[in-house]
């Protein structure tokens, strides 16, 4: 009765849920296989994994930003009622959108989501967005959280967990987790380096350092036996401890683990909202997905702004603005608006989803010189493909990095817009079709070390959803 009261009560505080009303102190981990083709998905039951303190708010429960591509709910069964839910993206639905998958190649990821423990039966429930916008299930089962088919065997135990810094309690923090990959043992000193620079880096450029306070950094000592990940394009292959490998989906820079069983368990022994992976490795690479994890090679000589610009992308769903790089995705201009906070297929320029931070005379769609930046742009990736089909050491790959700032930046900046939101057309892996908030931010080139008002907004809003 006193749930059921808890529970009335709750629709007219816009449904707020209690946490301790539904919830132990404890972390369920859903382990599960996510199978498929472009058309087609399967989720299957891996096990449920009972993990250590929840690290998360214990107010904001119920997303309501719905970004991402997915959707995660547990639903109490006494009253039919969510009470946990949750945004993300996946490598799994990365994968729907290359070329094996449209010729009708089945693939299998594990992919995991961790949410409070609850104290009564649930359903845990899996959906995906349609295209307008709507969603539809994809699993929906029900579970007991006292039930023997629970893993509660106790969690590894043998990585160092050390801190960078710490601001307070984790349920009213961002939790970020850092774990290294491709280095060994002797080279712990210099992952504890290279943790704290690029840390340094990120909560040196705002919104990150005036919100500083509102996070916590952890770090764990993961030992690979030798340095560096395994790089299949150039035919090297690593036994690193998270298997982190370049040319994910046959991308050459794009670098994910596709061990995340692994990944969970050495992740589970420190409290964490995001994680970022750093591996210790010279080529230019890296990789985020939202609510996933980002990761960034630490030696490369763009390794700030990646590690930024990854983080962008894994913590508050921020897309690609560029449009010239090559990537695995096949990619063609959405019927509907795009969830994305920083991209917009300007199908109603009279309320562009930014429109508020639009000055006024700013015209929308908002001119600039995109044939011009083309011209640069394009050659650049033309000459830097061939390099790495030629095999070219890295040294001279960096160089290329710079050479373009060198032509793009004067470019960028002699812009009448130049610093103002409008509505730019090119973004998010098309040049026509899509358009971006300003004309440089962080998520468009290696150009700006700063986020644009959009995006800055954007993590701004997410920080709030953790810690108020």
């Amino acid at each position: 009765m006193y749930r059921i009261l808890m529970f009335i009560l709750s629709i007219g505080f816009c449904q707020n849920i209690i946490f301790t009303d539904f919830f132990t102190d404890n972390t369920l981990r859903f382990d599960y296989f996510h199978s498929g083709v472009a058309d087609t998905e399967r989720v299957s039951l891996d096990e449920l994994r009972l993990e250590g303190a929840w690290p998360g708010s214990k107010t904001n429960l119920i997303d309501d930003m719905y970004l991402g591509l997915y959707r995660f709910e547990v639903v109490d069964l006494e009253l039919d009622k969510v009470i946990y839910a949750c945004a993300f993206a996946s490598i799994f639905g990365e994968w729907q959108t290359t070329g094996e998958a449209a010729d009708g190649v089945w693939r299998t990821f594990h992919e995991s989501q961790r949410f409070p423990e609850p104290k009564q039966p649930f359903r845990l429930i899996l959906k995906k967005h349609n295209l307008d916008g709507s969603y539809f299930t994809i699993y929906d089962t029900e579970h007991n959280p006292v039930s023997r088919f629970v893993n509660r065997s106790p969690l590894l135990n043998n990585n160092k967990v050390w801190r960078i810094f710490n601001n307070g309690l984790a349920e009213k923090k961002v939790d970020i987790l850092i774990l290294g990959e491709g280095y060994r043992k002797d080279d712990m000193k210099q992952f504890k380096k290279d943790a704290k620079h690029l840390i340094s880096v990120m909560f040196d450029t705002e919104p990150f350092k005036s919100r500083k306070s509102d996070f916590n950094v952890w770090a764990i000592d993961v030992f690979s036996r030798e340095i560096g990940i395994s790089n299949p394009h150039q035919n090297i292959w690593k036994k690193s401890a998270l298997d982190l490998r370049f040319n994910s989906f046959d991308s050459d820079r794009y670098v994910l683990t596709f061990a995340n069983k692994n990944l969970r368990e050495i992740a589970a022994q420190a409290p964490y909202d995001a994680m970022m992976i750093i591996f210790n490795d010279p080529k230019y690479g890296g990789g985020g997905i939202y609510n996933l994890w980002s990761t960034v090679s630490s030696l490369s000589s763009q390794a700030d702004y990646v590690f930024v610009h990854e983080f962008g992308h894994s913590f508050a769903s921020l897309a690609d603005e560029y449009y010239t790089s090559d990537v695995a995705y096949q990619v063609s201009l959405p019927e509907y608006e795009l969830n994305e906070p920083n991209v917009t297929a300007l199908f109603d320029p009279e309320n562009l989803k930014w429109k508020h931070l639009v000055e006024e005379g700013t015209p929308i769609p908002t001119p600039w010189g995109q044939n011009a930046y083309d011209s640069i742009a394009v050659v650049y990736q033309q000459k830097r493909q061939q390099m790495i089909a030629d095999g070219v050491n890295v040294d001279k790959l960096e160089s290329l990095f710079e050479e373009l700032k060198q032509s793009t930046i004067p470019m960028l900046k002699s812009q009448k817009y130049y610093g103002k939101v409008g509505a730019f057309e090119g973004g998010g892996y098309l040049a026509k079709g899509l358009y971006r908030p300003e004309i440089d931010c962080i998520m468009f080139s290696r150009n700006r070390s700063e986020f644009c008002k959009v995006c800055s907004e954007a993590i701004e809003k997410m920080i709030d959803w953790y810690v108020k």
